[in-house]
Parts: C-alpha cells; sequence; structure tokens
C-alpha cells in the first residue's frame, strides 16, 4: 500500500504524468529532491508507469468488442493464446458464466471477424458471445468521456506518430530525448508534444499496479436495459469504483468494470450498479486473473492513421 505522501504523488501523475517535480514540490508541500525521490522508486518498484495513453479513434481503432469466450476444460492455455492477440487489450480468467474475458480493439469490420474467426479456432473454445461497443463512455485510463466514433482525429504527419509511439513507451520521455530521436530541435519537439497533449491526440498518465492502491478485487457486470443506454453508462461511469463503460449491443447494452478493496466494497459497487434506474437484468463475472491489460496501440509511421503500415518499433 501506498503511504499518504506516494498517494497523493499518484494522484497528480495520474492526472499530468507530464508535471514537473516542482510542481509537485508545491503541490504536496515536500522539496523537488524529496518528490523526485518518490517518484522514481515508484517507477523502480513498478507501482507506477508512466505512458501516454492514444484514444482509439487517434490510433485508428474504430471497432471495439466485448468477448465472452465458452471454454471446456482449464482456461489458463485459452487465455494466454488470447492474450497473444495484438488486438486484445484486455484479457481475464473469471468466475462468472463465460470463463475468459477478453476486449478486442480493430480498425474495422473485418479485421474484428478476423479476431473472432482466430478466438474460435484456439483448441478448447467451444463459442462466443459479443457484446459491441457503440461508445467507450469511461476508458480505463482516461480521465474523461471518451466516444470511439465522437469525430475525426486531429491531423497527424510522420513525426507527430512517431512521438505518439515514444509517449506510448515512456510518457515522461525528456524533450531532449525525444529530439534526438525524431531528429527535430528541442524547442520544435516541444512545441509538437504541447500541440498533441492539446489537442487530445494523447494523454499521459501514470497506470498503478492495483494493489499498490488496495485493489484486491476486480469485476464486470453486463446491463441490460430499459431506454436509451447512453443514460445509464453515464449514471454508471459517475458510480465509486466503477473504472470502465462501454454502451453497445449484442449480448449487453452496457458493460462496467469495477475495482474493490474487498469483496464487501465490491458487492457494494456491483449493488450500486445493479440499482441505477432503468437497468432491467445484469450478469456479473469477477477477474481472478488478469493475463493482459494493455491500452498501446502500433501506431503506421509510414502512412495514414488506421491504414496498413508498418508499425513503430521503436
Amino acid at each position: 500500500m501506498l503511504d499518504t505522501t506516494d498517494a497523493a504523488l499518484v494522484h497528480e501523475l495520474q492526472r499530468d504524468g507530464r508535471v514537473s517535480y516542482q510542481r509537485l514540490s508545491e503541490l504536496l508541500g515536500i522539496s523537488r529532491e524529496a518528490a523526485r525521490a518518490r517518484v522514481q522508486r515508484l517507477l523502480q518498484r513498478g507501482e507506477v508507469r508512466i505512458v501516454g495513453i492514444v484514444p482509439p479513434s487517434v490510433a485508428g481503432i474504430e471497432t471495439v468488442a466485448h468477448v465472452s469466450l465458452d471454454v471446456a476444460g482449464p482456461v489458463r492455455a485459452v487465455a494466454a493464446m488470447a492474450a497473444g492477440r495484438r488486438a486484445a487489450s484486455f484479457v481475464s480468467c473469471t468466475a462468472g458464466p463465460q470463463s475468459v474475458i477478453t476486449e478486442v480493439r480493430v480498425a474495422d469490420e473485418g479485421a474484428l471477424e478476423r479476431e473472432f474467426a482466430a478466438l474460435r479456432a484456439v483448441p478448447g473454445v467451444r463459442g462466443l458471445e459479443v457484446f459491441r461497443c457503440a461508445e467507450l463512455v469511461r476508458d480505463a485510463y482516461s480521465p474523461v468521456v471518451a466516444g470511439v466514433r465522437a469525430g475525426p482525429p486531429p491531423e497527424l504527419d510522420t513525426t507527430d506518430r512517431r512521438l505518439l509511439g515514444m509517449l506510448q513507451l515512456d510518457g515522461r520521455a525528456s524533450f531532449t530525448a525525444l529530439a534526438e530521436r525524431i531528429g527535430l530541435s528541442q524547442p520544435a519537439t516541444r512545441a509538437r508534444v504541447l500541440r498533441l497533449l492539446e489537442v487530445g491526440a494523447v494523454h499521459v498518465t501514470g497506470l498503478v499496479e492495483s494493489r499498490a492502491l488496495g485493489v484486491r478485487e476486480a469485476a464486470g457486470v453486463g446491463l441490460g436495459v430499459r431506454g436509451p443506454a447512453r443514460a445509464v453508462a453515464e449514471a454508471a461511469a459517475a458510480l465509486p469504483g466503477v473504472n470502465y463503460v462501454a454502451s453497445g449491443y449484442g449480448r449487453f447494452d452496457v458493460v462496467c468494470g469495477l475495482d474493490a478493496p474487498d469483496r464487501p466494497a465490491l458487492f457494494t459497487g456491483l449493488e450500486a450498479v445493479r440499482a441505477l434506474p432503468g437497468v432491467t437484468r445484469s450478469e456479473t463475472w469477477v477477474h481472478l486473473d488478469i493475463v493482459k491489460e494493455s491500452y498501446t496501440y502500433d501506431l503506421p509511421i509510414d502512412q495514414a492513421i488506421g491504414s496498413p503500415g508498418t508499425p513503430l518499433r521503436e
């Protein structure tokens, strides 16, 4: 568990992963050196990673699906194979109606069908049940509401896309280090990064290891609703402990993810979701082993985002 000062540091890093040590010093009332030492310790222990989160639309991701796998026999091998798919952003072994849950994020319908075919071909998989996401109301690591089809992404050139790829790996990379990699001056690089942040092409944040925050339990819940799904999804996103909400169609109308420090708190959170006006049915699964959780995308640097190209491998 984090102490009070580390928890405050983490909160600020989640808001702005590139916040300066001087600013952290001012916000927390500690010395700049102490702020730096604490951040470095959190990073070295793996309790926090500073990364750039690129919205799906900016990365050319227009199609998102939540897939439940019906598995015969042991599930770990199935989960491992699902996690090996690049398109899988989340894979978990669960206690619930289905044994493995995965979220798939791809560019288009054709790519989605190819992922479904690959998952059906995994030994032990008897079938799939699918929830198609129409809108991400609350994404796992985004502090703002983000729609998958919320409009055209900002115009980016090859250099912008390279910078996004680098920030995905190291959100606190210095302007000097970034400039050396892309071959621009430090001021020009700084201006580009600030523009990318301003237009919402990337959000630099601290990804915190769940147990460092006291999170011991995690679950998902699928909802059937009466009337507009968006209203229920927005209400769910405002509840404590809810870290993910998507509205859509198929197996459910809304899917939520919840974190909690213990089983009673998790139950309380689930009860709050089930009690939302408009909810007519619910199905819950508890995450026993989260095998993969990654929201880093391959960003083509030679062609427009979303079209085939050479993935960034830097």
